[in-house]
Order: C-alpha cells, then structure tokens, then sequence
C-alpha cells in the first residue's frame, strides 16, 4: 500500500467512527474509544487518585462543591430533555470532591467524576465562581471532549506509523518525523484542544446560568486567573488553551445569551 492510500484507509476508518453528533455541539465527533470502554477505566483512575490524595470532606466547602455539581448536573439533563435527549447522561455516574491541594486547578473526567482543589476556591471567591468553574469542567465530559483527544491521539499516532512504514528512504522519513511532529501539534492537536476549550466555555456558560447562577461571573473569574498567573503566558499558538484576554472577552459576549437560554428554563434572576 503506498503513502497516499495508506492515509485514505486511515481518513476513511476516522469517518467511519465518527457519526455520532453530540447533543451540546451539534458536531459529529471521532469515537475510535467507545464510551462503554472510556467510562469504566476513568471511574477506576478516579478513585485511585482519591485513595491518593487528601480528600476534604465535612466542611462548608466540601457541601458547596457537591451543591454546587449537583445544580450544574439537574441544568444539564433539563436541557437535554427539553431538546429531545432524554436518556443521554444514563451512564454518568456523577461524583464531586474536594482535594486539599494548593494547586489552582479543577477537573472532570469522562463520565462525570469531578475534582476542585482547595487552590482554587479564592480564585473563585464563592459559590457563583465555583459555578463558572463547575460549568465548564463538566461541559468537558458532556461534550465528550476526553474520548475526542483520545481518538485525536490516535489518529494522530497511526498516521506517524502509516508516514514511517511508507516512506523507505531515511533522510525522507527523518524529516517526515521532524515536520510531521511539528506540524501535527501545532497545526491539528494544539488548535483541537483550544477549540475544546472554548466549546466548554459556551457549553458551561448555559449550564451555569440555567442552574441559577449568574454568567456574568465567568469572564469575572477569568480576570482573577488572568492575574494570578501575573500575565505570562506562552503565545496562544502553542497553547492548549485560549488566551486569557481571548477567553475572558468570549465569555462576556456570551453571557447575554446564557441567560436568554436560561429565561427558557423560567431563570430569570440569579443566586447572590
């Protein structure tokens, strides 16, 4: 089989596996590791990692963070069911913990098993911002974003594989690795992975404003990332993520629509 062929099979099974559209993107989305194989193994790394960490319980923090999960997840299946998504989060086996950890930072894993650390709470400075942050970790498995940059992953290693078995000559297949490298980062996985990003920010955006918390917070938030980082950052480029100035200026045009999107729900005014 030769190079160009070899991509075509490779392109040709990325489609194949890649029709089913997901209810919060309306995006097909590649799924070459099922959720009924994704799901189990992220359940069993999160509990290794609690058995791991330092896990905060019976404080007000601790009951803020699962008030707060909960609202965020009841927001997500009303809006499913009023979209004709009845049934969609039946596997999700959602779970919210607090890790004392000084680390600025919060995550959802596929399936909806969800960490703060304690580091990010001031940055957060209470409910509502938690509710911005909640929004968007949980957007990210809704989404499915997890099971996506596997498939991306995977793609992207077989197409390395397929580019060394075709190409015979080394100086070629050396500078195919090199530019291959390269270019597959910051051309395809770097631009996959902010796209994700932003994605999550909508997505978490209208979650958090139909559970009753005020969106206008978000880009608020982000303002107090922005300066906890003091203002370094790497160029956007070569960034997983969004700028800080891109995000925060995203999310404040956006929270006009959240909270049109929540008035559907009967949300008209916001938790203090």
């Amino acid at each position: 089989m030769n190079f160009k062929n070899t991509f075509i099979v490779i392109g040709l099974i990325a489609l194949i596996f890649s029709c089913a559209t997901n209810p919060f993107t309306g995006k097909k989305t590649m799924a070459l590791v099922p959720n009924s194989q994704l799901f189990p193994t992220a359940f069993a790394q999160y509990d290794q990692f609690l058995t791991e960490n330092k896990v905060v319980t019976g404080t007000k923090d601790a009951a803020m963070i699962t008030r707060v999960g909960q609202r965020i997840a009841v927001a997500a299946e009303r809006w499913l069911n009023a979209n004709g998504h009845q049934g969609y989060l039946k596997d999700y086996k959602w779970e919210y913990n607090l890790v004392n950890d000084k680390t600025v930072n919060a995550w959802c894993m596929p399936g909806g098993k969800i960490v703060f650390y304690t580091g990010i709470l001031p940055i957060a400075k209470g409910e509502t911002g938690v509710a911005a942050i909640m929004g968007h970790e949980v957007a990210h498995a809704l989404a499915n974003h997890g099971q996506q940059r596997m498939s991306a992953a995977y793609l992207q290693a077989g197409v390395a594989i397929a580019g060394n078995v075709a190409i015979k000559d080394e100086k070629s297949k050396n500078a195919f690795n090199q530019y291959y490298g390269i270019g597959s980062q910051v051309g395809v996985m770097l631009p996959f992975s902010r796209a994700h990003e932003t994605e999550a920010d909508k997505i978490g955006l209208y979650l958090m404003a139909i559970a009753g918390y005020n969106p206008d917070e978000a880009s608020e938030l982000w303002k107090r990332m922005k300066a906890n980082s003091g203002g370094s950052a790497q160029p956007e480029i070569l960034s997983t993520h969004p700028s800080n100035d891109s995000r925060i200026a995203n999310l404040a045009k956006l929270a006009p629509q959240a909270k049109a999107e929540a008035q559907k729900f009967g949300v008209t005014s916001f938790r203090k």
